[in-house]
């Protein structure tokens, strides 16, 4: 699993954290800053795991061309 799909998760709980603590408390800018967290977890978390995608292609690759070449 690539880091940034781990970091973009926590980004994204962190934000909900925020976003329900702003609610609470009547902070709205506090609010605003969770819910702004929360779409830069989802989007690194996304990148992330285009980045797995992409890995795992090359791992199939890999393990064809293995296959052809013994």
């Amino acid at each position: 699993m690539d880091k940034d799909r781990v970091e973009g998760a926590a980004k994204n709980v962190g934000g909900k954290i925020k976003e329900a603590a702003g609610k609470m408390t009547g902070d709205e800018k506090l609010k605003r800053e969770g819910q702004v967290d929360q779409v830069a977890g989802k989007v690194q978390n996304t990148v992330g795991g285009l980045k797995d995608k992409l890995h795992e292609h090359d791992r199939d690759e890999e393990r064809r061309d293995e296959n052809r070449n013994p």
